[in-house]
This record gives structure tokens, C-alpha cells and sequence, in this order.
């Protein structure tokens, strides 16, 4: 028998071995059932275990983001990367779609004009299109400050996705987004991720 005998192949056969395989990192976590489900697809995403005990959850963001997202609000991301990762089937079943600016002309000619980020232009356009909705940052600390200045104004989103990832303005942006209340769930320091906090979206979505 060689090596190829023994590969699986079938992809949800796939899918349920490694989150049998994830489910001994996360048993003993201090967390709720639907928290579990987040870190477990953010290990699923990532292959990395480490992050289990790393994820930080606002008290009332897995039910928030899950109640918000199967009501039909939208999503709007920083970067097309985290687009792409979002199920938008699932979201499209509760009514909801994924949107981003960052390649829009306009934001590629303000950014540049005034020399900042397109991600953080992105983010300030959708301005009050983003009460009480779903905000996901996964690449651009810039996203993440933008919108975190918008808050302070009074800006209320259902739940921000902050997973930025780097190590400029990162760590600092997902601390200061741990201060707010506004439901959060976040992985702070350097680590993070497009892929990550599509993982995230993506388990609150399936959720019961």
C-alpha cells in the first residue's frame, strides 16, 4: 500500500476529520458553543492551533454579528481578498450582500491625492452605510483606525471583524477596538488575515 492509498480525497470527508482533529484544541476553552465554532474555523483556515487560545470575543459579538447577518445586513470589507472568502451564497439567502470600495477610481484617486491608504478611503465613503451593519477588516490597520474614528463619533456597527494583520498599526488598532462597546471579535498583535477573518464571517454564518 503506498501513501497515496491512505490520502483522503473526498473533500467533506476531508472537512470532517480536520474539525474532529480541531475540536480536542478547543474542548477546554472558555467559551461558548458558538465562540468554539468561530475558533475552530479560524484553526480550520490558518492550520494553526496556536490560535485557539488567541481569538478575543466582545461579551455579545458571536450573537450579535449571527443575529445581525441572518437578518440581512450587509458586509463591507477593507480589501477584495476578504470579499472573495465571504460565502456570499449563504449571505444571500438571509438577504444580505458583501461590499468593496477599494478598487473603486474614486477611492484609487483620494487615496492617492492625499496619500493614505485606499483601504481607509474605502471605509470612510461607506460612512453611515455602515450603522448596524457587519464591518470586517482583515489587511489595512488604516481600515481598522478609519472606522474606529468613525465610532467614536457615534458610528454603531452591528459587529467589527478586526483582524488586520502586520506590524505597523496592527497591534495598536485591534487595542484600541478592544476598548470600544461595540461587539468586536479580534486577534490581537501581529496576527491576522484576510483568510481569518473570512473564516470568522463565514462561521457565524452557519451557525444555528
Amino acid at each position: 500500500m503506498s501513501i497515496f492509498d491512505e490520502i483522503i480525497w473526498d473533500p467533506k470527508a476531508i472537512e470532517q476529520e480536520s474539525l474532529r482533529q480541531i475540536a480536542d484544541y478547543v474542548r477546554d476553552l472558555d467559551l461558548s458553543p458558538g465562540e468554539k465554532a468561530v475558533v475552530s474555523r479560524i484553526i480550520h483556515t490558518s492550520g494553526d492551533p496556536a490560535l485557539a487560545a488567541q481569538v478575543c470575543f466582545h461579551p455579545r459579538a458571536v450573537a450579535a454579528g449571527a443575529a445581525a447577518l441572518k437578518a440581512g445586513v450587509h458586509i463591507y470589507t477593507d480589501v477584495s481578498m476578504l470579499e472573495a472568502g465571504i460565502n456570499r451564497r449563504r449571505l444571500a439567502r438571509y438577504g444580505g450582500q458583501v461590499h468593496c470600495a477599494v478598487h473603486s477610481p474614486d477611492v484609487v484617486a483620494e487615496a492617492k491625492a492625499r496619500g493614505i491608504t485606499r483601504s481607509a478611503v474605502a471605509i470612510e465613503r461607506f460612512g453611515r452605510q455602515l450603522q448596524g451593519q457587519v464591518v470586517a477588516i482583515g489587511n489595512a490597520p488604516t481600515a481598522l483606525f478609519t472606522l474606529l474614528r468613525m465610532i467614536q463619533e457615534g458610528l454603531r456597527p452591528a459587529l467589527v471583524v478586526g483582524m488586520p494583520v502586520g506590524f505597523v498599526g496592527a497591534a495598536q488598532s485591534k487595542d484600541l477596538l478592544m476598548q470600544t462597546d461595540v461587539p468586536y471579535i479580534t486577534i490581537p498583535g501581529t496576527r491576522g488575515g484576510s483568510p481569518l477573518a473570512a473564516a470568522t464571517i463565514n462561521a457565524l454564518l452557519y451557525l444555528d
